[in-house]
């Protein structure tokens, strides 16, 4: 009997009832409470339900030493989430968003692209807040990069950058990205008029489709020369769109916007939760980095649309003036950002529609925040 006893007693010390803590507790409300408002509120539920519950089971108490913890090397954990931490998962996302992007709105429209670029103005503005608050260098340039609302990105910079801070950059820049609507719409409507926001646009103009196959490779050829530390992500960017336009690759083009990049994000999704253990998460620096990450995306999305104000004063005619609710989508949160422009703008007029015009500074945006997180790469890493 008193063998038993201490076999059970040994055994109870495995449990996760014995090894737990009241921080492993919040952390799984908090993954639940994502699952939860990705099913019932609907945002973003294709990454919020896998980091959901990556943090619930990132979170599971365990004793330690039993090679199953996501930071333990070997564990099958620690193996998919090589995929985060080497940065190997990043470009395979943008390779599949190239494929599913369509340039047209930005072919089509070239001026847009500054509206993108001046959006990247969160980024650097985060950069220097953090500075600020007592980041090192190579700390906020990873913490400011949530100011483009893309996940990816901000995952491949902080793992060059700041590995530590990992887990709360990018469940911060992944959050931020679930909440564009809310986040987005009350500055955009602080920042206009409603003379503004009734403002017509011309219809873009026809893209050949010989002008998409060019894109690609000429947009791939200035970047890269510009800022070649950004290879990665832009390098696959323009592939995927390359495939997908190039009409010879149809089926590598499918893979790539389809199975591939839906596997892809479950895995980064899923690692990324897991990644948000306890002892690793739950600190002041955390909740700093949530803090600054919602900043920059609030400067990110001013910047656009003060930039469309700034050039409106320079654009003479009328009829080519830009409505300043497309400013938002400089942030490449594709295509949230873009349907946020329209569905602010149909408030106000039903029957002005934005998307079109939208799309163009939102591609923009993952172009620009691409090219961002190469600079700061080529400064900082």
């Amino acid at each position: 009997m008193e063998q038993i006893l201490e076999s059970l007693s040994h055994f109870w010390g495995y449990t996760g009832f014995a090894n737990c803590t009241w921080q492993h507790l919040v952390m799984i409300l908090i993954g639940i409470g994502f699952i939860t408002v990705a099913i019932l509120k609907e945002w973003e539920p294709l990454l919020l339900v896998p980091i959901g519950f990556g943090m619930i089971i990132g979170n599971i108490p365990m004793f330690p030493g039993l090679n199953i913890s996501i930071y333990e090397e070997g564990s099958v954990l620690n193996t998919l989430y090589q995929g985060v931490r080497m940065g190997w998962y990043p470009p395979l996302i943008f390779l599949g968003i190239g494929a599913m992007t369509d340039f047209s709105a930005l072919i089509s429209q070239p001026r847009l692209i500054l509206i993108g670029a001046a959006a990247q103005v969160g980024i650097f503005g985060a950069y220097l807040l953090a500075l600020a608050s007592g980041f090192a260098p190579n700390e906020a340039g990873a913490i400011g990069i949530i100011g483009g609302a893309d996940g990816p990105t901000a995952i491949f910079l902080s793992s060059k950058l700041a590995p530590d801070l990992m887990g709360a950059i990018a469940v911060s820049a992944y959050s931020y990205m679930a909440l564009v609507p809310v986040i987005q719409r009350p500055i955009m409507l602080a920042l206009t008029t409603k003379k503004e926001r009734v403002i017509r646009m011309p219809k873009p103009r026809q893209v050949s489709q010989r002008e998409k196959i060019i894109f690609p490779v000429v947009g791939f050829l200035i970047t890269a020369f510009i800022v070649p530390s950004g290879l990665p992500l832009l390098g696959m960017l323009f592939f995927g769109n390359l495939l997908k336009e190039s009409g010879v690759t149809r089926r590598l083009a499918e893979t790539a916007r389809g199975p591939m990049i839906d596997v892809v994000t479950t895995l980064i999704g899923l690692t990324v939760g897991a990644s948000t253990q306890a002892d690793k998460f739950l600190s002041s620096r955390s909740v700093l980095i949530f803090g600054l990450g919602l900043l920059s995306f609030v400067i990110a999305t001013a910047s656009g649309v003060l930039f469309v104000k700034l050039m409106n004063i320079f654009i003479r005619n009328p009829e080519k003036k830009i409505n300043p609710l497309i400013g938002n989508a400089g942030v490449s949160a594709v295509p949230d950002s873009a349907r946020v422009s329209e569905v602010v703008g149909r408030e106000v007029d039903p029957s002005n529609h934005l998307l079109m015009h939208a799309m163009g500074p939102n591609v923009a945006g993952v172009i620009g925040s691409a090219v961002a997180a190469g600079i700061l790469l080529s400064f900082l890493g």
